[in-house]
């Protein structure tokens, strides 16, 4: 049995930022090689998460980001326990690794995503690692990743806590219309549409929504025939608040989000219409 210095320990714990006490029982079951105690911590970090599998992990960071021609870009939600963890340097780090490898390849799931090589290491392999030495649950929550032949928008909320990716059909884009359209981005992180249109909105839900407010206004004693009209005119509040393009625009009450398509449109040329949009919210489903 090799004998485990306070300098090997030390080592390892630089290497890996696992606490002390785990470095020495990892070097002694991997008699003294650094190599193969790295694995371990590794392996142990990963078995750590599985016990904690049933631990609800609503911290963590959201990073939107997009290749230089804004029309590739990835949303991507990743998780932990707590907020030491998710304002850890460390955390950071990888949350903007995945980012990247979603961005740069083509991936479906998860499991793709930790098969994608970074400098030498797998995803897999670097998710392991940063479970060694954060003894919490951490986990790929979700993710997007848009190509557009249009113009895709990033807005991330300060903290990391709130982002969305607005796809834009619009040719010969500006400064000025790529500000109007990452106003429309901050909009939907503000207001959190549900639709971009009227188009949009499913019958089951408009059924709804009118049950719900002509049984409100019976049980505030009117008549059902007046009900019904008090719930035709609620639905046209529904749509203002729930329709991205009708809803009011957050930097000026006066106009629409409608509007400020419009003003794109003049400032582009071209005809502008919003294709999707995503927000994610730290811990939302």
């Amino acid at each position: 049995m090799a004998e485990i210095s306070a300098l090997m320990v030390k080592d390892l714990r630089d290497k890996t930022g696992a606490g002390m006490a785990d470095c020495k029982k990892a070097l002694v079951e991997a008699d003294g090689d650094i190599t193969i105690a790295i694995e371990v911590l590794r392996k142990r970090g990963a078995a750590s998460a599985a016990k904690r599998a049933d631990k609800i992990a609503n911290e963590g960071m959201i990073v939107a980001i997009s290749k230089n021609d804004n029309k590739n870009a990835v949303m991507v939600e990743v998780n932990c326990e707590t907020d030491f963890v998710a304002r850890n340097q460390e955390f950071d780090d990888f949350v903007s690794i995945v980012a990247n490898a979603l961005l740069n390849n083509k991936i479906e799931s998860v499991d793709d995503l930790m098969k994608v090589s970074v400098d030498g290491d797998s995803i897999e392999g670097l998710y392991n690692s940063i479970l060694s030495k954060f003894s919490e649950k951490i986990e790929i929550r979700k993710f997007e990743h848009w190509t557009s032949e249009g113009f895709i928008s990033t807005y991330i909320h300060a903290g990391n806590k709130l982002a969305v990716l607005l796809d834009v059909a619009v040719a010969n884009v500006n400064d000025k219309a790529v500000a109007s359209i990452r106003d429309i981005a901050m909009q939907i992180a503000a207001m959190n549409p549900q639709f971009i249109d009227r188009s949009q909105v499913d019958q089951s839900t408009l059924n709804k929504e009118l049950e719900i407010y002509k049984q409100q206004a019976i049980d505030s004693g009117k008549n059902p025939e007046i009900a019904e009209k008090i719930a035709q005119g609620k639905l046209d509040k529904f749509f203002t608040e729930s329709c991205l393009i009708e809803q009011a625009f957050v930097k000026d009450g006066s106009i629409s989000v409608n509007d400020v398509i419009k003003q794109i449109s003049e400032l582009t040329g071209s005809d502008v219409k919003i294709n999707r949009f995503a927000r994610y919210a730290l811990g939302e489903s």
